[in-house]
């Protein structure tokens, strides 16, 4: 239902206070309900992009779902900057709101920004996958980059576990040391950072990639037995070691044959959906069994639904309303319904 004040922007610092660490993780655990029950419409197409390279290295994405258990539509919009060097995907400067109507109506609901529920949903959707495949009793993490995904995702573990030792690296070692300092403090947990990669993944119980490299990162043969790999990123496992692994799971097939490394990958015949053992709304729902041995390798890999970014948009749209929080902006036609342009 909308609200006759108009249309309620959110901007990012109200984000902030609003959605917390668990509050993500449960949203997004509920929306994969909500594709076990087969209640997410999707757009059509899927994904709407605008890549201009030459000269301006300007992508615009566009991407939208309708649920029908809130309800309410969002579309997403985002826009960033990318010349193969620099990419400000993570960064607050980009362009990142998500439009909410009512699906009854079509009436504008609100303008949420989702700098925030983006930074967190990236990694909520992948982690929560670990209370159905993570090790019984993990000890070390590691993680492979430290920018906006890899923090999040320690965020999101940090609420399931307890860890002994955090490995941590990144390109730069001053840019590792101060995330070392800073989460060791944090946390009361020594946080090492390393020189290489292999040094963070062989011997991890949970070890998470998230860097922005179009590169492979991480190699199964670092990976020990009983440990889950959370990949949150184009390529950071080695293509030809996902098959090696005892399980693969994956937030949807449909959306990651969108993206060119997973596609290219399934293509080259390196992996298959017949390798695949399951989607996450299928752990959740209880249709396919997590972890079943201690000895188990595991793969979770995202690339990330609409339909949760959605979820936590209105989420924040709600919470702000209670709250009294947000800007009211004005809706064509005036406070009340049914007005019509002249032109």
């Amino acid at each position: 239902m909308t609200d006759s004040r108009g249309v309620l922007f959110v901007p990012y610092q109200d984000t902030l206070a609003l959605l917390s660490v668990e509050d993500a993780l449960r949203i997004c655990e509920d929306v994969y309900g909500m594709h076990a029950r087969d209640s997410v419409v999707w757009s059509s197409p899927a994904s709407f992009k605008l890549d201009v390279a030459d000269g301006f290295n300007n992508h615009w994405h566009v991407k939208s779902a309708l649920l029908k258990d809130i309800p309410t539509t969002g579309v997403r919009l985002y826009n960033y900057y990318d010349d193969g060097v620099r990419n400000t995907v993570g960064d607050l400067g980009c362009t990142r709101y998500i439009v909410l109507s009512d699906p009854h109506s079509g009436e504008p609901m609100a303008i949420v920004d989702e700098h925030w529920s983006y930074a967190i949903r990236s990694a909520a959707a992948a982690t929560l996958a670990c209370k159905w495949t993570g090790p019984r009793n993990p000890k070390i993490l590691g993680l492979v980059g430290i920018g906006t995904m890899g923090t999040n995702a320690l965020r999101c573990l940090c609420t399931m576990y307890r860890f002994e030792e955090i490995r941590c690296t990144s390109r730069r070692p001053e840019t590792r040391a101060a995330f070392a300092r800073k989460w060791s403090q944090a946390l009361g947990i020594a946080v090492a950072p390393k020189d290489s990669i292999e040094e963070v993944v062989r011997g991890a119980d949970i070890a998470v990639g998230g860097t922005t490299s179009g590169d492979v990162v991480s190699r199964e043969p670092w990976l020990k037995p009983g440990c889950t790999f959370i990949s949150l990123a184009r390529r950071e496992l080695d293509p030809a070691g996902w098959a090696k692994m005892d399980k693969v799971v994956i937030d949807s097939w449909d959306f990651n044959m969108l993206q060119r490394e997973f596609r290219r990958m399934v293509e080259s015949g390196q992996f298959s959906r017949a390798q695949l053992y399951g989607e996450i709304h299928e752990l959740v729902s209880g249709g396919k069994k997590g972890r079943e041995r201690d000895d188990e390798r595991i793969l979770i890999h995202t690339t990330g639904l609409v339909s949760q970014d959605v979820a936590l948009a209105h989420f924040l749209y709600r919470t702000a309303l209670d709250k009294g929080l947000g800007t009211w902006l004005p809706r064509a036609g005036g406070a009340g319904a049914g007005g019509r342009s002249t032109t």
